[in-house]
């Protein structure tokens, strides 16, 4: 049960064309949002459909799977943990982030 603890699985689309940036080293990092849908059947018999937007971010051979081949609209199945960070904006102004720290990518429909 110690590998379920932390681990986000999820099947969407990309949002954006991949953010990718190449620190000192060279080690990359990739930063992407994917939507994921939900639908179901309301109490009124109406369907609706849910949509949710989550930022990724990958490192490494990751990150450089990401800029080869990820592109918006891309379908992307990944897993990996969620991580939370905060910092300070221009105004100074405290703000929060929750992403998912991408361990393994798969590339998902048509090339």
């Amino acid at each position: 049960m110690s590998n379920l603890r932390n681990r986000v699985q999820l099947i969407g689309h990309v949002g954006q064309d991949p953010e990718v940036k190449t620190l000192e080293g060279g080690r990359k990092v990739a930063n992407i949002t994917v939507a994921t849908n939900d639908r179901y059947t309301n109490d009124k018999g109406e369907k609706v459909e849910q949509t949710e937007w989550h930022r990724l971010t990958a490192w490494g051979k990751t990150a450089e799977l990401i800029e080869k081949y990820v592109t918006k609209g891309k379908e992307v199945a990944v897993e990996g943990k969620l991580t939370h960070r905060s910092y300070d904006d221009k105004n100074g102004e405290k703000r929060y982030i929750t992403e998912v720290l991408i361990s393994e990518l798969q590339l998902l429909g048509a090339k």
